[in-house]
């Protein structure tokens, strides 16, 4: 089987922490958790269907130009996601359309669809689906920690706004310096010191796994 396929989710080698696979939509979308839950709903639709129809259908696919076809159809599958979010709120897809622009590009940066060749469409869309859920819930988590401290609130989709704040702070009351967590420097900073945190315990992990093996 494939080593991508065989590589942890989270403490893989190709995990996207491991491989800072959309690092740049990671920051940017955990800005507001309103968005990254946007964001979280694109990954999961873009991989999981392109995942399915490129599985089912690589075989009648040309050998060049397969990843243009991919890259068309990564994109027209986000354009139809964006299109239902528009009908549903389009307040909110309005500023979040740059964001979700980068998820086809995404779903084909880390060269996943190269290990689904060799897979069944279920198994291949279950992976896909999977390292969408992973992906998203890093952003989702960011962005909890970055709204709750910087900006002192937690939002979520809806409302004639496009976004409903569930709970808010004065101004005047915010700790000063945890603001920095929502604007983008603060993000970026924040994610570096949780890559920092990461691979220190994934060394660990692996070094525990490796004596245990010795010993036995």
């Amino acid at each position: 089987m494939n080593r991508r396929f065989q590589s942890h989710l989270f403490w893989g080698y190709h995990s996207p922490l491991s491989a800072l696979a959309g690092s740049a939509l990671i920051i940017m979308a955990s800005g507001r958790f309103a968005f990254a839950l946007v964001c979280a709903g694109a990954l999961v639709w873009v991989y999981g269907l392109t995942a399915l129809v490129f599985s089912s259908t690589h075989k009648i696919m040309p050998s060049q130009g397969k990843w243009v076809i991919l890259l068309f159809l990564s994109a027209f599958l986000c354009g139809i996601f964006m299109l239902l979010t528009y009908l549903l709120n389009p307040l909110l897809i309005m500023g979040v359309s740059f964001l979700l622009i980068l998820v086809p590009p995404l779903c084909l940066s880390s060269r996943y669809f190269e290990a689904l060749e060799s897979v069944e469409p279920i198994e291949a869309t279950s992976r896909a689906l999977l390292e969408a859920i992973t992906l998203s819930g890093i952003i989702l988590a960011l962005a909890l920690v970055r709204e709750t401290l910087g900006m002192g609130t937690l939002s979520i989709p809806g409302g004639p706004q496009g976004i409903i704040e569930l709970f808010g702070s004065r101004e005047e009351d915010a700790f000063v310096p945890a603001r920095i967590l929502s604007v983008s420097a603060g993000g970026l900073l924040f994610f570096g010191y949780a890559i920092a945190l990461y691979r220190y315990f994934r060394e660990k992990s692996g070094k525990f796994s490796q004596n245990a093996g010795e010993e036995e």
